[in-house]
């Protein structure tokens, strides 16, 4: 079962890690970096939002308000994640390493990445809790 659920959590992630970066891109021909990946972030959580709760923990039990309170929460750490992770490689390792294509764009894919797997965890057992799911 977890194994399952964790596979379409990854399908999930992965389709709103799409609208995260796409977003990314186009905001970023109107904003500068940060601000675009952060507002990119938003976008991409929405839609992992709406996907995990219709796709991957079916059987929550949590209210609506519990459910969109633990989201927002993990996610803020998560998007701090991306963003440092996002910022170093971007601006630290790939100029040192001399990469020089597309850095931007690969340092913001991998920041979005580094968080999977605390946020399954985060969301199984506090987002999108069902009966039992604290001792899964």
């Amino acid at each position: 079962m977890i194994r399952r659920q964790f596979l379409w959590f990854l399908v999930a992630g992965g389709i709103a890690a799409a609208a995260n970066v796409l977003s990314r891109i186009g905001l970023s021909e109107i904003l500068p970096y940060v601000p675009a990946i952060v507002i990119a972030y938003l976008v991409g959580m929405a839609t992992a939002f709406v996907l995990n709760r219709a796709l991957v923990f079916k059987g929550a039990s949590n209210s609506m308000g519990s459910q969109v309170g633990w989201f927002i929460a993990i996610n803020l750490l998560a998007v701090a994640q991306t963003v440092l992770i996002s910022l170093c490689l971007a601006r630290w390792l790939f100029p040192w390493v001399g990469l020089d294509w597309h850095p931007e764009t690969i340092a913001h894919a991998i920041g979005v990445m580094v968080p999977v797997v605390t946020s399954f965890v985060g969301h199984r057992m506090l987002t999108f809790r069902t009966p039992g799911s604290a001792t899964r």
